[in-house]
């Protein structure tokens, strides 16, 4: 189901989706979707059982008072892998902000890979992201979030705007994990060693909802080989890996390393790279 709206003020995009399984097989029974959100068919490339679905924005970019909103519900069991088409582009604001609102749940016995392309925030984009998981006893959660300051490819810094990225994940009630960021744009907080340290990019890859041993926590940080910052933190169920320098391919490749670890060694499951990734 698709309907449109469009305001004087922006964009107020939805997008409701529900995963069930169904006989070992996981199905996208409910798909409401408002522009310029959309999802594609779902299609299994690695059998029935884990459900690929990919995101779409199809206006191509999030301007300043743009509302964007997605609420997830995976039931019981069901297994789920979500990414989106392209990366997403923040264009400079008009003076409003730009909002996108993630809720997601989890059921028992599902597990839930969200895996969104690179989101680059133009110089002058006011933008806010709040993504919340409510995750049941006995269900898992991967997630990743790489943000881009600036086109530094064509030399561009985000010397003006604001980014604001909060993130939650709840289990019965209890706190998993909360993490709130915030960056003006400007010549101080772009050098400064507590800001972005002149390095443009920054990620967080977060797994919840199983316990982790200090073994997989050094194996994750051995799977690091690059040239920007890195580092990997022990949570109560589960760990977070940060990032911060100057290479999407660099983060990008030691997130997908870390997720095909977890793969094998917590949901036994072999490596699969979303196809839209290699066009």
């Amino acid at each position: 189901m698709t309907c449109n709206s469009q305001t004087a003020e922006g964009w107020h995009g939805k997008l409701n989706l529900v995963y069930a399984d169904r006989l070992n097989t996981t199905q996208l029974i409910y798909n409401h979707h408002q522009a310029p959100l959309k999802v594609q068919r779902p299609f299994y490339p690695e059998g029935r059982k884990i459900c690929h679905s990919v995101i779409l924005h199809t206006a191509g970019g999030v301007v300043g008072g743009d509302r964007l909103s997605s609420n997830i519900h995976l039931q019981p069991d069901a297994q789920a892998l979500i990414t989106t088409a392209t990366a997403s582009k923040i264009y400079r604001s008009n003076g409003l902000q730009a909002r996108q609102t993630i809720e997601i749940q989890v059921d028992a016995g599902a597990c839930l890979e969200w895996l969104p392309q690179e989101t680059i925030l133009f110089n002058g984009a006011i933008y806010r992201q709040d993504l919340r998981v409510e995750l049941a006893t006995g269900a898992n959660y991967l997630g990743w979030e790489i943000t881009r300051f600036g086109r530094s490819a064509r030399g561009e810094k985000f010397l003006q705007g604001e980014w604001r990225s909060h993130t939650e994940i709840w289990q019965q009630g209890v706190p998993l994990w909360i993490d709130r960021q915030w960056l003006p744009g400007g010549e101080d907080i772009f050098h400064s060693p507590h800001g972005l340290f002149r390095k443009p990019i920054v990620g967080s890859l977060v797994w919840v909802g199983s316990p982790v041993s200090a073994e997989i926590i050094e194996k994750t940080r051995n799977l690091w080989n690059g040239e920007g910052e890195a580092g990997v933190s022990q949570l109560q169920n589960g760990f977070l890996c940060r990032y911060r320098g100057s290479s999407t391919s660099e983060v990008r490749n030691w997130f997908i390393d870390v997720w095909q670890m977890l793969r094998v060694d917590f949901l036994s499951r072999g490596n699969c790279i979303p196809r839209v990734w290699q066009v």
